[in-house]
């Protein structure tokens, strides 16, 4: 299959560049954080403004920005993606950004029980890639850490240590 510069991929990889995420979990974090932002503005719409205990535009406006916080915290939560291109692999997980060259991954793992994959790294740290998580879909979290694999086999070491 050929790739956007020409230079035909290899037999079994996916076409570069890719982009491994959680997409379920994305969605779901993402409509969550939309309906709590949307129930919170409408407490704060409808909270009484006279009467016993009324409530003052700083409590309508705590609400507001209280929906905005949780809001933002849940895109945190569905930020982490991991891209693939010629030059190597940009993991992005929730504060984190890192670029890799192939080379510098020297394993792909994604052992029963780990909630997401993690790279063996050639400095000896191990970097966790949470854009792929079995939680949601195994299938899916185990079929994307088998191409990530095959992309850090043909493009890491083995490539590079030819020459």
């Amino acid at each position: 299959m050929p790739a956007s510069d020409g230079r035909a991929e290899p037999e079994g990889l996916p076409p570069l560049p890719v982009t491994f995420r959680p997409t379920r979990t994305r969605i779901v974090l993402m409509v969550l954080g939309a309906a709590v932002f949307t129930a919170l503005t409408a407490v704060a719409v409808t909270l009484p403004g006279s009467g016993g205990a009324p409530w003052g535009s700083g409590d309508r406006i705590a609400f507001v920005v209280s929906g905005l916080l949780v809001w933002a915290v849940l895109m945190l939560l569905a930020r982490p993606r991991a891209v693939a291109d010629r030059d190597g692999l940009t993991v992005v997980n929730l504060t984190t950004r890192r670029h890799l060259a192939w080379a510098q991954i020297l394993k792909v793992s994604l052992r029963p029980g780990d909630p997401w994959v993690s790279l063996d790294l050639h400095d000896g740290t191990t970097l966790a890639v949470m854009a792929i998580q079995p939680g949601v879909d195994s299938r899916r979290a185990l079929a994307d850490a088998r191409a990530l694999r095959a992309l850090a086999d043909t493009y890491g070491t083995a490539a590079g240590s030819g020459g």
